[in-house]
């Protein structure tokens, strides 16, 4: 068969294929059409799950009469003009082929009026001739779309199609998935003449927080945590909810870039990882984030669904989320721990609701927004929310090349404020057997009672947790593998030292001279690799094999590459196994001199 242009309706319905799955397809592309031209109200009728009627109806912009016919044309868009616009693309549809490909396998009707003609005219096309007939009409201003008998002309396609029921499911979903990421939209949702949703616009965060429990769950809007957090041209925000509330069931998971709804294997493995051992794996995290970057940096032409996009930095963005999270999820696990310590004090002030005004806008951030509670003002004046958005990221720093690692005096600032505001790693490594007093992240100071004398018991960290990590090891493999320059000394040295190293949960491949660390211990992804991996590679020459879980574990806390918390939450068996080695305090005093110490004598 000799080579050929085929014929602009065969073009058309192979072009279908990718964009018409089913009628949910349609309803996305033609929504998000009207989401571009800039509508606030939004119908969509649906009739027996949209294979016999698709219609929706908005108030935007609307289509003039001599662009009508070059709408229904295949390539024929208004948001883009040349190669330059598509590398930041902001709007949602850009392809030029969805009204092409839908008019070519079902009976499209298109009305439409701008604000400044005096009449509306429609469009109609048809099949596979898809001849397109422009007419006079009486419309206000704005788009309507009729999709009558999808797939008609194509039989194959339509025996696919599943019950009414289970298609017009995927259209609910879908609207849930737009709603929440507009709004500033209102929505309605209509099947077989019975009304579904009714979403007015959301311009407070009360009226966000009600649209919220309406879409995702009373649960989930009560129980998540706002969460807001920024690096460089880079913003996350969006409701996340805590481990401790999560099911086995996957409830709300949705995820945004640029306002587009997103299923991104990249943003899905860095939202799970950020909860980390937090969440068994049967579970399923919940969340309602929002993404935004600079259009530069992402390329959003790469599925015909739109479905996915790809980051320019990857890894930057991977760890800047999974930062992010992972610090939303430590803060909200560290007030939800003191509110239940006050309630624990206070008994008879238990149920929120008995708290006066002022307290319920303290406790209700524990546990999530409260559309009860909660006032938009509320809580943007939250000052421990708000301090989401200057943390700072250790391991995205390293892509950067201009800062550095956080000074001292920066970590001193970090641990006044997680010890006055009871951090839930404190919270919960504290058992009721043992307390420990941690001294310049290296070392924890805990109390030995025996008979009437209270000693105090100094125990070093690394030595102790040493043991508990080579018996005990978890490893987490890294989404994105990360590459270490090494010279020519370090190469033979990393790999007389490679069995040590994966005896401890690294996987490392040495190639080029170049070490590509592939997974790490699951307490270290969290952390600057490329940072302290070269201060270990000096340190390695003065050391054996064995000596190897000591000598990181004690450059990593000395360093503040990590937390002493984190460490001892992930091995709480530690401090109890190591207090029969532990150094002791010179300092003994009686319990009645602890009690007048306490009281000022």
């Amino acid at each position: 068969m000799p080579i050929q242009l085929l014929p602009p309706q065969l073009a058309n319905q192979i072009a279908a294929g990718e964009v018409v799955e089913r009628p949910a397809s349609v309803v996305k592309e033609l929504v998000e059409n009207s989401l571009d031209a800039g509508a606030t109200q939004i119908d969509i009728d649906i009739v027996k799950g949209g294979s016999k009627l698709i219609h929706i109806r908005d108030n935007g912009c609307g289509i003039a009469e001599h662009e009508l016919i070059l709408a229904l044309s295949r390539h024929a868009t208004s948001k883009i003009s040349c190669l330059a616009d598509l590398e930041q693309i902001m709007s949602l549809g850009f392809r030029g082929e969805a009204l092409a490909s839908i008019s070519s396998v079902s009976r499209l009707t298109l009305t439409s009026k701008t604000a400044s003609q005096d009449a509306a005219w429609q469009a109609s096309a048809e099949g596979r001739d898809m001849a397109v007939k422009v007419r006079p009409a009486s419309h206000p201003v704005g788009t309507s779309i009729y999709v009558l008998d999808l797939f008609f002309n194509t039989p194959a396609r339509r025996r696919f199609l599943r019950s009414d029921k289970t298609e017009f499911s995927h259209i609910d979903e879908l609207i849930k998935r737009l709603a929440l990421s507009r709004f500033d939209v209102a929505w309605t949702l209509n099947h077989n003449e019975q009304s579904v949703r009714r979403l007015p616009i959301a311009a407070s965060q009360l009226a966000k927080q009600k649209r919220l429990a309406v879409l995702c769950g009373r649960n989930f809007a009560e129980q998540a945590l706002w969460i807001e957090s920024q690096y460089g041209q880079m913003r996350l925000s969006g409701w996340l909810l805590p481990a401790e509330a999560c099911q086995q069931t996957s409830a709300c998971q949705y995820s945004y870039v640029n306002g587009r709804m997103m299923r991104d294997k990249l943003l899905n493995h860095a939202i799970r990882q950020a909860y980390g051992d937090l969440l068994p794996a049967e579970y399923q995290p919940a969340f309602v984030l929002y993404l935004d970057i600079d259009a530069h940096e992402v390329d959003v032409n790469v599925h015909p669904a739109k479905h996915e996009v790809r980051f320019h930095q990857a890894r930057l963005v991977h760890d800047f989320v999974v930062q992010s999270l992972a610090d939303a999820l430590l803060q909200g696990g560290a007030k939800a721990s003191a509110a239940k310590l006050s309630a624990l004090a206070q008994p008879d002030q238990v149920n929120a609701e008995r708290l006066p005004p002022e307290a319920t806008a303290q406790v209700a951030p524990a546990a999530g927004f409260s559309a009860a509670t909660l006032s938009r003002t509320d809580w943007v004046a939250e000052p421990e929310i708000n301090r989401l958005a200057t943390h700072s990221y250790g391991s995205a720093r390293e892509y950067t090349g201009t800062t550095t690692a956080p000074s001292v005096a920066q970590a001193a600032e970090q641990m006044h404020y997680l010890v006055a505001n009871q951090t839930a790693a404190h919270n919960d490594i504290v058992t009721s057997s043992a307390a420990y007093l941690l001294v310049e992240n290296r070392f924890a100071l805990c109390q030995n009672e025996a008979n009437a004398i209270a000693s105090l018991l100094l125990i070093d960290i690394a030595a102790s947790v040493a043991p508990c990590w080579q018996e005990q090891v978890k490893t987490a493999p890294l989404l994105l593998p990360l590459r270490l320059s090494l010279t020519v000394g370090e190469l033979p040295l990393l790999l007389s030292f490679a069995t040590a190293f994966e005896a401890l949960g690294f996987d490392l491949l040495i190639k080029d001279n170049t070490a590509i660390v592939r997974a790490l211990p699951i307490w270290l992804r969290h952390t600057a690799v490329s940072q302290w991996f070269g201060s270990l590679l000096t340190t390695l020459v003065n050391i054996n094999p064995p000596e190897l879980a000591n000598t990181l574990l004690a450059l990593l806390l000395t360093d503040n590459f990590i937390k002493a918390e984190l460490l001892l939450n992930h091995y709480p068996e530690a401090l109890t196994a190591t207090k029969r080695q532990a150094r002791p305090v010179t300092l003994n005093l009686a319990k009645a001199e602890l009690s007048a110490v306490e009281d000022g004598e």
